[in-house]
Formats: structure tokens, sequence, C-alpha cells
């Protein structure tokens, strides 16, 4: 009975190690939108992961900044990047999206921010469990959150490009029922020229008779 009490309890400590923010946001034409994180203690690690899932050519700018305005990583043009930098001091950090490039085009972009601190856990051992049972059950347990972290990231994944492809669905049924509409008008057009050709003709026919 102690296994499973150890299982949560470790479980538990795993995810207080972890704090994440994830979001879908959607950046309006000529927007400068930030987020901010903070970190409490020097050296912890922060994963930003985004992806632009509608609008433009699914491309945007970003920028990443750290405490007293200090860059750390931008990119222009943009579809999607996942990162993981060391946070080297104490404070706020910011990530922002840029989409003045477009002057009417929103976009919509998915993107995940996690502060996490590297220290292992140490659980401690409890009556009737060896330590080597709490050592292969803590690196079962990391294992397993490595690979759901796996897991998570090939979801996101997958999610983009079902979103992206859905996106050129729908632009391209539009230019269709765009380009049936004008054929039309053009069929109309045409056909009311050639009515006013024919009546224009038998009208000056019937002058040269009278």
């Amino acid at each position: 009975m102690q296994l499973p009490l150890l299982s949560c309890g470790l479980l538990g400590l795993l995810a207080s190690q972890v704090a994440a923010t994830a979001l879908t946001y959607k950046v309006h034409a000529n927007e400068r939108a930030c987020f901010y994180t903070a970190t409490q203690n020097k050296d912890e690690k922060i994963a930003f992961y985004f992806a632009v899932q509608s609008g433009g050519s699914f491309d945007i700018d970003y920028e990443v900044t750290g405490p007293n305005g200090k860059y750390i990583m931008d990119g222009q043009k943009e579809r999607q990047g996942d990162f993981v930098f060391t946070a080297r001091e104490v404070g706020e950090y910011s990530f922002c999206f840029n989409n003045e490039m477009s002057t009417y085009t929103e976009k919509f972009v998915d993107f995940e921010i996690a502060v996490e601190n590297e220290a292992r856990v140490t659980i401690p051992s409890k009556q009737g469990s060896s330590p080597e049972q709490t050592s292969a059950l803590e690196e079962s347990l990391f294992k397993l959150s490595g690979q759901l972290s796996t897991i998570t990231r090939n979801q996101k994944y997958f999610r983009t490009r079902e979103n992206r492809n859905f996106s050129t669905v729908r632009s391209t049924e539009q230019r269709i029922v765009n380009f049936s509409i004008v054929q039309i008008l053009m069929i109309m057009a045409m056909g009311a020229l050639q009515v006013f050709i024919v009546r224009f003709f038998f009208q000056g026919a019937r002058k040269g008779y009278v």
C-alpha cells in the first residue's frame, strides 16, 4: 500500500515544479500583444511555444525580452516556434506578438509559456519501502512525464496542421464562390450586351426599310 501513496506524492511534487499558461489569442491587424510571466529563482527553465493557426500566410513577428528590457530572442514572419531557455535573472519576462505587418488580416495564435524548476525532487523514504523501489518509481514517473510532454507536442503539431488545412480549405471555398459570382455577372452582362446589339441592328434595319 506504500507505492500508490508514493506515486501520488511524487506526482503532486512534480506538478508543483511547473507553472504553465496556454492560450489562444486573436491578434488584430496592426496590433502588438504582449504576455508576461515571472521567475522566482535564478536558472529556471522557461519553455515558449507558439503556432499561428489561421490568418494571412500563417506568420507573425515575435519578441522575447527579460528583466530590464534585455532582448532574449526574436523572429520575423515565423509560422511557429518551440524554444527553451534558461532565465539567468529573476524577474518578469515578456512574450510579444507583432502583427503590424498586416493592414487588415487578423491572426489566431496558440501559445504556451511554462516556467520549470529543474531541481529534481526527492521523496522521503516510507517505512516498508526500500530506496531501490523509491528510486525506480521516481525514474519511471520522470520518464512518464517526458513521454506525456512528447505526446502533448505531437497533439499541438497535428492541431496546428488541422487548423491551417481547414483555413486553406475555407479560403479556397470562398475564392471559388467569388469566382462563380463573377462568372455569373459576366454571363449576364454578355447576355444583356448581345440583346442590346441585336435590338440595335433590327432597329437600324427597320429605319432602312422606311
